[in-house]
Formats: C-alpha cells, sequence, structure tokens
C-alpha cells in the first residue's frame, strides 16, 4: 500500500484587504506550496486563530509544520529595552498582532507534540521569539559593519554565503560547509533562545539558521530555522532543494538525518 502523503501546516500570511467585501484575508505565496508538493507533501493553510484548543488540533491532524516570511515581528514582545527610535524601525502585523500570538502559539504546540517544524525568514525570528530569544529590530542600525541584508530585487538569487557548522543538521542536509543564500530581511536573530543554537552565520556575524540543541526539549523532532528564503531557489540550487526533501521526508516517518 501507498504511504500517503504528509499534510503539512502553513501559517499563512495576513493581508489588509481581501477580494471578498475588502476583509482581512490570508495568503500562501505559490513558491512554499511548490515547493512542499514537488517534495512529495500536501500544503494545508491554517485558519487565522489565536484559539490554543484550536492551534493544538491542527497540530495534531498535520504531519509537520512551516512558517513562513512576512513583516517584523512586533518589538514590544521581544525587545522592551528598546527605544521608541528602534521600535519604530519595526512594524507590526496588519492584524494587530494576531499573527505574532498565533505563530508563536503554532511554535509551542508543534514543539510539544513533536511535530516537524521548518521555520523561513520571519519564521526563524518567530520560532527564537517563541522559545525565549530576542531580535535586532534593524541589522543596518545595530549591527556595525553588516552586509546588505535586504536585497528584494534579487530576491530568487544567490547573493551571499553563510558558513555552516560541522555535523549540524542543516550541514548534513545540504552536505555542505559554506551555503550561498539569498536575503530579503532588515531584521535578524540577536540573543539566541536557550534551547536554541546557532548552526549558520554570514560573515558579519548575522545568524542564519537554529536548531534544537542536542538532547533538548523535543529532541526527537525535526527542527531548522533559516533566515534565507529556500523555497525561491530550488529550482537552480540542489541544496535548497535538499532543505524541503529532509523536512518532507521527517514529516512522513522517512528516516532522516540526525545530529
Amino acid at each position: 500500500m501507498t504511504r500517503p502523503k504528509p499534510l503539512i501546516l502553513i501559517a499563512p500570511n495576513i493581508h489588509k484587504k481581501g477580494d471578498e467585501f475588502g476583509d482581512m484575508a490570508l495568503s500562501v505565496s505559490e513558491t512554499y506550496q511548490e515547493a512542499l508538493i514537488d517534495s512529495g507533501a500536501i500544503p494545508l493553510a491554517m485558519a487565522a486563530t489565536v484559539s490554543e484548543e484550536l492551534i493544538a488540533h491542527y497540530v495534531a491532524l498535520c504531519d509537520g509544520v512551516l512558517l513562513l516570511g512576512g513583516e517584523d515581528v512586533d518589538p514590544h514582545i521581544h525587545r522592551p529595552d528598546a527605544s521608541i527610535g528602534q521600535k519604530a524601525l519595526a512594524h507590526t502585523t496588519p492584524d494587530g498582532g494576531r499573527r505574532d500570538l498565533r505563530e508563536m502559539l503554532l511554535v509551542k504546540e508543534a514543539v510539544s507534540q513533536r511535530k516537524p517544524l521548518l521555520a523561513i525568514c520571519r519564521g526563524i525570528q518567530v520560532l527564537n521569539v517563541a522559545l525565549g530569544g530576542t531580535l535586532h529590530l534593524d541589522i543596518p542600525t545595530e549591527v556595525s559593519g553588516a552586509l546588505n541584508h535586504r536585497r528584494m530585487e534579487q530576491r530568487s538569487k544567490v547573493v551571499h554565503d553563510v558558513t555552516l557548522t560541522e555535523g549540524s543538521l542543516i550541514a548534513k542536509i545540504t552536505g555542505r560547509q559554506t551555503l550561498g543564500v539569498n536575503s530579503t530581511h532588515h531584521q535578524a536573530v540577536a540573543r539566541v533562545a536557550p534551547c536554541l543554537q546557532t548552526v549558520a552565520k554570514s560573515s558579519d556575524g548575522i545568524v542564519e539558521a537554529l536548531e534544537l540543541k542536542s538532547g533538548g526539549v523535543a529532541d526527537a523532532a525535526f527542527l531548522l530555522g533559516v533566515q534565507f528564503h529556500p523555497e525561491r531557489l530550488v529550482a537552480q540550487h540542489a541544496e535548497h532543494r535538499a532543505i524541503f526533501d529532509a523536512f518532507v521526508g521527517a514529516c512522513s516517518g522517512r528516516e532522516m538525518v540526525k545530529i
């Protein structure tokens, strides 16, 4: 009997106006959906809810969770020490912070239920904040000598390299020590959450990937956060396709790469 394809829960983006009556609406870029489908998964977008009970049901129904890119995480959540000027650099989500809350609840539920989780761009930031870390609110003003990480015009192209930690999950998945990535962000991980570890950095020290510490909470689950967008690079770069293949493989219960 053919094994059923894994169902991947996606936390969608939020738009200020939808097509119907100008209501708030959900959206998921086709690039994420296509990357999951091509790796053998079925994507499912989650409703715009902050009900802990409903989020727990969603996670229980699915085989894995994907966090997407999007707007800045509200700095009031993770940087109470930040100045008014610093906080002005970051914008809350269009739905008044409900997306932030929804996705942080989703992270905690996925970890609690030991479900594989892949977090992309904004996703790695939500992951870090949900588990107790903080963010740089604006790389150019907070990190001296930083690269230009907001290369929106080249969002589907490799623009700089990141160095991978030897023996890490992402290094084993990609088979690389150095990985070329795209870059479309102005915020980044600052203080890493206690249960996570940095496994990739750019040359200016910006955190580019996070994994669970060995022996930590939910150690049996696949958990990977990346600051870049592998879904936009899968067609040209096999190492980025490998990230989705490994994630979907973990969601389907197939043997996966382990630290």
